[in-house]
């Protein structure tokens, strides 16, 4: 995948003779000391994630990653093939964080205890983690990469879009819920419950943090709001 407006590595070359034994060495060295398989490819995205935020996008390179996470470049090109290989596992775990495997939606819950807890961890993530600064890179870099936006929505904003609409047809063929449109109905939980605190985090974070009770408040009332209209006792 190629990176419009980047800085980029050159693919590693292979090392010979003495070199490559020593190179070699160096790497089972390193393969001792850190997690290996999925544990290994986590933490690899974790740091790239704190390079992108210090460095921005565009100005990070994959050796600046790769040395950061005190791995050679050859190991994290075994993990990841770019730049935005990277970018895509970590937006990838942030929507597995809110509707993967281990969310309310694979639990089983009522449509009431899975929406608060999607909009209560979705408000949360947004306004008290990362997401504000990864959202600013997103679109300074987009006009000069699109890719980098695609990649954005379609493994964040995308996927939780997705699985929230899948649940909700779900749980209206169950008679839980009555969605004649599953993902108009998705889109519009996800604009109420992020309503205005999306934009302020963003562009004017509020001098006093907004505090967990009043999340927790303005979660329960979308979802109030989410189940007059789509309720099973509705006329939707």
């Amino acid at each position: 995948m190629t990176s419009l407006g980047s800085r980029s590595d050159p693919a590693p070359r292979k090392p010979r003779g003495a070199d490559a034994g020593m190179q070699m060495s160096s790497e089972t060295e390193t393969k001792r000391r850190v997690p290996r398989g999925d544990v290994r490819r986590r933490e690899l995205a974790r740091v790239a994630e704190e390079v992108f935020l210090e460095t921005g996008f565009a100005d990070t390179t994959m050796q600046m990653i790769a040395s950061r996470a005190g791995a050679s470049k050859e190991t994290l090109y075994r993990h990841f093939a770019s730049k935005e290989a990277l970018f895509a596992e970590i937006m990838k775990e942030r929507a597995t964080a809110l509707a993967g495997p281990g969310s309310a939606f694979a639990r089983g819950q009522t449509p009431r205890k899975a929406l608060g807890e999607l909009g209560l961890n979705l408000l949360r993530m947004m306004i008290h983690g990362k997401a504000p600064a990864i959202f600013r890179i997103v679109v300074a870099e987009t006009p000069r990469n699109p890719t980098l936006g695609a990649l954005f929505y379609s493994g964040g904003p995308g996927t939780v879009l997705e699985r929230l609409t899948e649940y909700l047809r779900a749980e209206t063929a169950r008679g839980q819920l009555r969605c004649r449109r599953p993902d108009q109905a998705a889109r519009l939980f996800l604009g109420a419950v992020m309503a205005n605190h999306h934009l302020l985090a963003l562009v004017a974070p509020p001098d006093k943090p907004i505090t967990d009770r009043d999340l927790q408040a303005h979660v329960r009332a979308a979802v109030a709001l989410f189940l007059a209209r789509y309720g099973k006792g509705s006329s939707s």
